[in-house]
């Protein structure tokens, strides 16, 4: 029997901080194996055409190049095989077809990576340039959309009482964690070695073993550590193919970092959408009828979709609803998915919707909310596992002061500025896939959990130690929690919010395993105090096993081993993920609301204050959840008011590929941030009550903002980000 929660629910400090603030982390391009020597990748200044011919001899004649390598001398890699995640990354150096600006065309390996940037940029490539398609307004979609409907929504449109048509706009994102993506790749005989900045080294592992045609076992992926991710992580890139093949050509081992630059075209982005939504309602607000009609940007070399129609669908009840999903190809570097993925797009255009029908209709946004709210998932037709939503509003209404919103467009003012009020609802999906962790118990009442998870910045290592120290009734001073290595027991990827409840639930079950197995060999014992002791009587706190209701009758696990000539005991915990048939709708939800002020005569916005209510269900460590949810809050000004990917359509060439002309949130943008966690637990979704919490944060938090502009200024933007000439 578990002792009662200690460490579970208390906002402990990382286990890895002073590692991370001392600058001792190590990350993928901190590794520096014997010999290794520095790829730098060329890239096409064009973006669409084939190669005609390129030059690497004023490259090759530099002291310290060691290879230049193109599809003019690259080996052919076999054709794929077996399982291989979601996607179809890039194949380096296969043919002549330029496919985007910035695709890798060549890679200069040099020993150096001064001499290896210089080489590269000696590089002549020559092309026959097509003009390349890259603006969603105006190319053509796919002739096969995705389409959802129940009930007859344009009918039900037609008579409704209060019609609204809109039409919403969405600029390309980009990912820009402090760490640049980078590769350590390294060969000995037949086996690869990978240091890699990867959310998922099962992922990485699995497409390397596509890629190169090879069994897994002889590929390790090694990740302890990422600076941030924002999803670019989740997959594999084609610059990891090819730091692996400039290694086995070169028979060194490579490193390869992109640049600042690079990542723009090379590691995905949030696509840019077009989203037409038409909402019908009653008199008394109650929706009738909503048509969703999104055209989303991909590639041409893959098609890439997100759930960003998933919100429309089912975050209010609407007995009417037709929705279609177009992919439009470009000539673009793929995207991929980026925080609160699909669900962040899609609430912004549902959200600020809503305000607009309150608005219409003269009822508070709150109120008009909750007159909507389903009683199941009407998508599904599943019951909500839980749904806590009325109490995100309230307690987030109460929080923040929304008595005092002063309802009537441009009518608070301080000085110059106009001031406004604004609040969103939140949802995103629960995902859980199967998992394991090790778990072993040494002699000296240590223990060691292990699992191939990784931690791209929410805390993973510490929340693992927090549920795996409860479990095992040690203190989290004596459990250490490694990750990150493909040779630790499996575990699915560190995006979607899915690690806590699925690698959580698999160190739950191991730590359970384990100190079932040390109180079976106490009462078993003949020379335990717990000789013959229902086990079901036995707990564990502070490493010592004892009878609930005689806490003296007991002993320390480090006696029960020395006594049973035990240098440790080991267990495996697994959770198998969510079912294929599941029972309940798995959401998390949140509220936020923020407070604006706006130049009136510049039309600059600045956010005041924000406040987030979510419903996560179980907390593992608030102090962690907070670092999660102001760092969303955070990322949603940059989605609402800053981030804007602008490309040059003439040859595709992204303008503003860089954190000068790119803007991010600074500290100075970041305003006065609360977070709240509405109590409960959800053990229907998995074995440890959770349901995640880091892409729920950004959901709703753009269309707070938003909103709470018109609530200042009277006006109504629908388009991202918010400039400042829409609000002149």
């Amino acid at each position: 029997m578990s002792q009662p929660q200690a460490a579970v629910g208390a906002p402990v400090p990382r286990v890895d901080a002073r590692l991370k603030v001392t600058g001792r982390t190590k990350y993928a391009g901190d590794n520096n194996p014997d010999g290794v020597v520095h790829a730098v990748i060329v890239d096409s200044h064009v973006g669409r055409g084939r190669i005609t011919g390129i030059d690497a001899r004023p490259a090759e004649a530099q002291t310290g190049v060691v290879k230049v390598i193109s599809h003019l001398n690259a080996p052919k890699l076999p054709p794929r095989e077996g399982t291989l995640p979601p996607g179809k990354p890039l194949r380096p150096f296969q043919d002549d077809r330029v496919q985007f600006f910035g695709q890798p065309v060549a890679v200069v390996v040099a020993t150096t990576l001064e001499v290896a940037q210089h080489a590269a940029s000696l590089v002549k490539v020559s092309y026959d340039v097509q003009p390349p398609s890259t603006n969603i307004s105006t190319a053509n979609p796919a002739d096969n959309p995705e389409t959802y409907a129940r009930g007859d929504a344009d009918t039900a449109l037609e008579t409704a009482d209060v019609k609204l048509d809109l039409a919403y706009r969405m600029a390309r994102n980009h990912h820009n964690p402090m760490e640049l993506a980078s590769t350590v790749a390294h060969w000995e005989g037949d086996k690869l070695t990978l240091w890699e900045k990867t959310q998922w080294v099962g992922g990485t592992l699995a497409t390397m073993a596509s890629e190169f045609g090879m069994p897994p076992g002889r590929i390790r992926v090694i990740s302890p550590a990422v600076g941030g991710g924002f999803g670019s992580g989740g997959r594999t890139h084609v610059h990891t193919s090819i730091a692996a093949l400039a290694a086995r050509e070169v028979k060194r081992p490579v490193k390869l970092v992109l640049t600042r630059r690079q990542m723009y075209f090379g590691v995905g982005s949030r696509p840019a959408y077009e989203y037409a939504l038409r909402l019908g309602s009653d008199r008394r607000g109650r929706l009738t009828a909503s048509t969703h009609d999104v055209r989303a940007e991909t590639s041409r070399y893959e098609t890439h979709s997100e759930a960003v129609l998933e919100p429309g669908r089912m975050l209010y009840s609407t007995p009417n609803v037709r929705q279609v999903y177009r992919h439009v190809p470009l000539d673009v570097n793929s995207p991929w998915f980026m925080r609160g993925p699909g669900y962040s797009s899609g609430t912004y255009c549902v959200e600020t919707a809503m305000d607009e029908l309150a608005h219409e209709l003269g009822v508070d946004p709150i109120e008009l909310r909750l007159r909507n709210e389903p009683a199941d998932d009407e998508s599904t037709r599943l019951p909500f596992s839980t749904r806590r939503l009325r109490e995100c509003y309230r307690e987030g209404a109460r929080e923040f002061g929304w008595h005092r919103r002063n309802p009537k467009p441009r009518s608070t003012r301080d000085g110059d500025w106009l001031i406004g009020m604004g609040m969103a609802a939140g949802v995103y999906d629960t995902a859980r896939s199967a998992a394991q962790a090790s778990v072993r118990l040494d002699a000296d009442g240590t223990a060691l959990v292990q699992s191939a998870t990784t931690d791209m910045g929410p805390g993973t290592a510490t929340s693992m130690t927090q549920v795996a120290a409860d479990a095992l009734g040690l203190s989290m001073r004596q459990v250490t929690f490694r990750l990150g290595d493909s040779l630790m027991p499996t575990a699915p990827g560190h995006h979607g919010s899915r690690t806590m409840a699925s690698v959580g639930s698999a160190v739950q079950d191991g730590c359970d395993k384990l100190r079932k197995q040390a109180i079976t060999l106490a009462v078993k014992d003949e020379e335990s105090p717990l000789y013959g002791v229902d086990p079901t009587e036995v707990v564990v706190r502070g490493g010592r096993l004892y009878v609930k209701d005689q806490p003296t009758r007991g002993e320390t696990y480090q006696l029960l081993l020395a006594r049973n000539d035990r240098t440790h005991l080991e267990a495996l915990g697994s959770y198998a993920g969510a079912p294929e048939s599941e029972r309940f709708a798995f959401h998390a939800y949140a509220a936020t609301f923020a407070e604006v002020a706006v130049d009136a005569r510049l039309g600059l916005v600045r956010v005041r204050r924000m406040v987030g209510v979510y419903d996560a269900a179980r907390i593992i460590n608030p102090r962690l959840a907070d670092s999660q949810a102001i760092g969303a809050m955070t990322g949603g000004i940059g989605q609402a008011l800053l981030e804007h990917t602008v490309t040059d359509h003439r040859d595709g060439r992204i303008v503003n590929a860089n954190l000068a002309d790119y803007l991010v949130p600074t500290h100075a943008d970041m305003p006065d941030m609360k977070a709240i966690y509405i109590e409960g637990e959800d053990f229907e979704a998995d074995p440890i009550g959770v349901k995640g919490l880091g892409e729920v944060v950004i959901v709703g938090v753009a269309p707070a903002i938003v909103n709470a502009v018109f609530n200042a200024t009277g006006r109504r933007i629908r388009e991202l980000p918010i400039t400042p000439e829409a609000l002149l």
